[in-house]
């Protein structure tokens, strides 16, 4: 299939996902960062699109061979990272999925309702079950928290301020830079994560000795044991700053007393042993968490549904390296190919409505006519 455009770093092909992903050879491509259509949602205003199905098993089903092909395209060390939004099922009106309030540009299309109104229908979770069925390894659920989430007028219901992003590998090892998305870890106050002479808004000067992320430095698994069992505990545990608590034995919270060779259980002999979690954290920094915290971004040039390039970055950074490829099969404006060139990866993208496909290219820096990316 001829691309809509090639480049020493990047090719967007112009047609249907399941087709294009057909004819590429298999493990080509080192990571997938995609966002597929929602479903019911609008009407993207091509031929054959996602999104419009009926029912969302018929969705799904979908999805799900698009995915089939992902999952040959990718190495075997590869992974997916997939990000889905919910919706909810409305009253029968004029607009898809009966939601009145839809604009113009969107079809009547009337589907079939599963459940009553109003359910909300975990689609993001029925599609994670149906990859994890159908072979895919489902290695974390990540929550993309927004706080800027778009302002909902219901009245019987909190509003939704994120979605989920899910992580899926092809093999129970695969690759995952944990360095390349670390982050701060948490301090208990300003002062903590700025150390002396920070004045924060509203506090006065940091002006004492503490020096900066003490608090988060010292955090640790171990505690003291300096008394007898008590009815209904193994051991009483005290901090050692704890009035009257003698450093004694120390008793691990995972794995009991190896790390002392059970010697820990025995109150009258002394051990001196290294515990995972007493050294400090000269980083200051810590192992991602699930909860990813990024604002929603707008997009100039009208594309309904893009997510944020913050989200791609730390999809990207954790799971491709320099110089890999990046695969995104529902191209959309072009966010993961953006931001993958931007980090010196190579990026693949498929589109099936053409003007969404001339704004990815023209928000990812490459010229079609010259058929040369722009430095």
């Amino acid at each position: 299939m001829k691309p809509y455009f090639t480049g020493p770093h990047g090719a967007l092909y112009q047609g249907d996902s399941l087709a294009v992903l057909s004819a590429l050879p298999s493990e080509s491509v080192q990571c997938c960062v995609t966002s597929p259509p929602y479903w019911g949602l609008r009407d993207y205003g091509a031929d054959g699109q996602i999104g419009l199905e009926e029912t969302p098993q018929d969705h799904i089903e979908r999805l799900l061979s698009v995915f089939r092909e992902v999952y040959r395209v990718l190495k075997n060390d590869g992974t997916l990272w997939m990000n889905y939004g919910d919706t909810y099922l409305c009253q029968q009106g004029k607009g898809f999925n009966g939601n009145v309030r839809l604009d113009s540009t969107n079809k009547a299309i009337k589907v079939k309702r599963p459940l009553p109104a109003k359910n909300l229908l975990g689609l993001p979770w029925r599609l994670a079950l149906a990859l994890q069925d159908d072979g895919w390894i489902l290695r974390a659920d990540i929550i993309w928290h927004k706080p800027n989430p778009m302002p909902e007028s219901c009245k019987d219901r909190p509003t939704r301020a994120h979605e989920y992003l899910f992580l899926f590998g092809k093999r129970p090892r695969y690759f995952y830079d944990a360095e390349a998305i670390r982050e701060p870890v948490a301090a208990l106050c300003e002062h903590d994560a700025t150390g002396p002479g920070y004045s924060a808004p509203g506090q006065a000067p940091h002006t004492g000795s503490r020096p900066r992320m003490q608090s988060a430095q010292a955090l640790s698994f171990a505690r003291e044991v300096d008394e007898p069992d008590r009815p209904g505990q193994a051991y009483s545990q005290h901090r050692p700053e704890r009035a009257g608590a003698q450093p004694r034995n120390r008793k691990a919270f995972r794995g009991g007393g190896k790390y002392t060779s059970g010697q820990s259980f025995d109150n009258t002999v002394h051990v001196e042993n290294a515990i995972p979690g007493d050294t400090l954290n000269e980083t200051y920094t810590r192992n991602k968490r699930t909860v990813w915290t990024i604002p929603t971004f707008p997009c100039p040039g009208a594309h309904f549904a893009t997510f944020p390039p913050k989200l791609a970055e730390t999809c990207i950074l954790a799971g491709s390296r320099h110089g890999d490829t990046v695969l995104d099969p529902f191209m959309g404006s072009g966010t993961t190919g953006m931001v993958a060139r931007q980090l010196g990866r190579k990026w693949l993208g498929v589109e099936l409505n053409p003007e969404y496909c001339a704004l990815a290219l023209k928000r990812i820096g490459v010229n079609r006519v010259m058929l040369t990316e722009l430095v």
